[in-house]
């Protein structure tokens, strides 16, 4: 009787909880790349630079990496299903106010601000929920993959849709469908139940919120002030660490007075979680890097325009969609580690193809064999890692373990287009695009070198 309602709960949440979650991803992860596809007609548009452009992308990316582990722990002080709504409704406005916008200025307060925050509620919410419903790995396992393979294809297919719509309508539509999304996923999200009671007593570390997200914004726009002035960018990098170092040491300060603070480094004691941690970070990174890289090239450098762009994206796509989509089938037979590591040894290698064969030829296909080994790559190894973390935990950390890993995972995003994009942006040339690949391509290794040290099995006493 007990597996029967064991079977009976995962099939419902199958039909009634993953379609609106795994959507939720998806347009998130659509948001932070589309916008790539729309540089020349933005800054035409909104009378801007490709530099502006970048800006607003790595904001929007930034604002979600700053809120998301505030946004983890306030699920559980107002519910799971109530913050997801919530969220749902700022990023709503911010998709309409940018099709609206009349410059930059208010771009930025639409998609970056207002969907950044939007996001940054609505996110950690599908991961708790996703967890707390899926009770074994396999299961589980098929639900991360949906969610990370629409993840996934939100953001490798995110050129190809956005340009599409560029090409057909305008730059503007492209927000409008994103609204139009999010009206969906509001109906779909009628059948939601919480698993969890909310608990409104609950407190909230604001000054930790504050701190963490200072701190983490300090340190982006240190790296995105590289391409104007070096003295600018050493100063933001160490206030900004001195500012995290103030966050974690008032966290210590109120766990030792036995206050509850934004974030328990109890978190941070587990080996697993935090390798898996950097490998997410990563996984984005070399994602996000690239897309806004290649995107730029092919745009500004060769002047390919939004929907030929876009088209060439669909390699990437699609190595997303397959191996994502086989997540549930890799789990049975192949450890987590060991898809991680074949992930990180695939995207590498993906790079190297994008570096070799596109060096010298005038044809933008040869960027198509790259993309599709990086898609491939990533896919494989989104939802192990994601796995790997959120399996680290019994449920009552779940809110702050999911507002962390999304955080981690989102700043990865934010790093990528700031790190590669910096790079790129300061020269725009051949020899720029090489350099931002090849820091992408290092960046691999470290993420390949983090997965060496996973454990080969999973410990089963850090599970449920």
């Amino acid at each position: 009787m007990a597996d029967a309602d064991v079977t009976g709960r995962t099939a419902g949440a199958v039909r009634g909880v993953l379609a609106p979650l795994a959507l939720a991803q998806f347009i998130c992860s659509f948001a932070g790349s589309n916008m790539n596809v729309m540089i020349n007609d933005i800054s035409e548009d909104l009378d801007t630079t490709v530099q502006g452009v970048q800006i607003a992308i790595t904001i929007f990316l930034l604002v979600m990496a700053a809120l998301m582990i505030p946004g983890g722990k306030l699920t559980d002080r107002y519910g799971r299903k109530r913050c997801f709504l919530a969220g749902l409704a700022v990023y709503g406005v911010g998709a309409l106010l940018s099709a609206i916008a009349p410059g930059l200025g208010i771009l930025i307060v639409g998609n970056s601000i207002l969907e950044g925050v939007g996001t940054a509620l609505l996110i950690p919410p599908v991961y708790i929920l996703t967890t707390l419903l899926y009770t074994d790995v396999t299961s589980r396992a098929r639900a991360f993959g949906t969610i990370m393979a629409l993840g996934g294809i939100g953001a490798a297919a995110g050129p190809l849709i956005g340009g599409l719509i560029t090409s057909a309508i305008s730059w503007r539509a492209a927000f409008v469908f994103q609204a139009l999304v999010i009206a969906l996923i509001i109906i779909l999200s009628r059948r939601i139940k919480d698993p969890l009671p909310a608990d409104p007593t609950r407190p909230f570390d604001t000054a930790g919120a504050v701190l963490s997200a200072v701190g983490l914004i300090l340190i982006v726009t240190g790296i995105l002030a590289a391409d104007n002035n070096i003295w600018l960018m050493i100063a933001l990098l160490v206030l900004g660490a001195l500012v995290l170092l103030w966050f974690f040491l008032s966290v210590r300060a109120k766990e030792r007075a036995g206050k509850e603070p934004l974030l328990s480094t109890s978190l941070f004691r587990n080996r697993t979680s935090n390798l898996g941690l950097v490998t997410q970070n990563i996984q984005w990174l070399i994602l996000m890097g690239t897309s806004f890289v290649v995107a730029t090239y092919l745009q500004v450098v060769r002047g390919y325009d939004a929907i030929q762009t876009g088209v060439i994206f669909t390699a990437a796509t699609l190595g997303l969609l397959v191996s994502s989509l086989a997540a549930a089938r890799l789990a049975e037979r192949h450890t987590q580690r060991t898809l991680i590591m074949t992930g990180f040894i695939v995207t590498i290698a993906g790079v190297g193809v994008l570096l070799s064969m596109v060096s010298g030829t005038p044809n933008a296909w040869a960027f198509a064999p790259g993309l599709l080994l990086i898609g491939l790559g990533i896919g494989l190894m989104l939802t192990p890692s994601v796995n790997v973390v959120q399996s680290s935990f019994p449920d009552e950390q779940q809110g702050e373990i999911s507002g962390l890993s999304r955080c981690i995972s989102n700043l990865g995003s934010s790093l990528g287009t700031a790190v590669a994009g910096t790079i790129l942006v300061a020269g725009l040339t051949t020899r720029a695009y090489g350099a931002s690949m090849i820091t992408l391509a290092v960046l691999g290794l470290v993420g390949l070198a983090a997965a060496v040290f996973l454990p080969r099995r999973p410990d089963p006493s850090a599970t449920r």
